[in-house]
């Protein structure tokens, strides 16, 4: 079963993601990240070719040629052809529809108010469904 992380009162997602992307780069571990639309998917990969000026994130969108070959693959859609199933990285604000396929998943939660309530609200939904749960709040210890 999926182990789900919660990461909650996150100021950028964006730039977190870019983080958590990197972290599993440098552990080879292979990565998906969901976001909610277009717009925010332009924003990571973006943010991905300037994050650092000493480190190297390989991505490429679901889909791709590469994709198979490329470490982070980055998608807006639930119906899209996904290469791996180690990590998930949702930004989104909905469930993802391919929970089951991933080995562990990280919900990744800002403290905008909305974006919050549709975390907690997937959080019941996980907890009822019996998932294992953890939840780290960035800023304290």
């Amino acid at each position: 079963m999926t182990r789900i992380d919660f990461h909650t009162n996150i100021p950028d997602k964006v730039a977190y993601a870019c983080r958590l992307a990197r972290k599993a780069f440098g552990a080879n571990h292979r990565i998906v990240v969901l976001t909610d639309d277009a717009q925010q998917l332009a924003e990571l990969d973006a943010a991905m070719w300037t994050f650092s000026a000493t480190d190297f994130l390989p991505h490429v969108p679901a889909g791709d040629a590469l994709a198979g070959q490329t470490a982070i693959i980055l998608t807006d859609s639930d119906a899209a052809q996904l290469p791996h199933t180690e990590l998930l990285v949702n930004l989104s604000r909905r469930t993802p529809a391919c929970v089951d396929r991933f080995e562990r998943m990280i919900e990744v939660i800002s403290s905008d108010e909305q974006d919050a309530a549709a975390g907690r609200k997937r959080y019941v939904a996980y907890k009822q469904q019996a998932y294992p749960l953890t939840h780290f709040v960035a800023g304290k210890s």
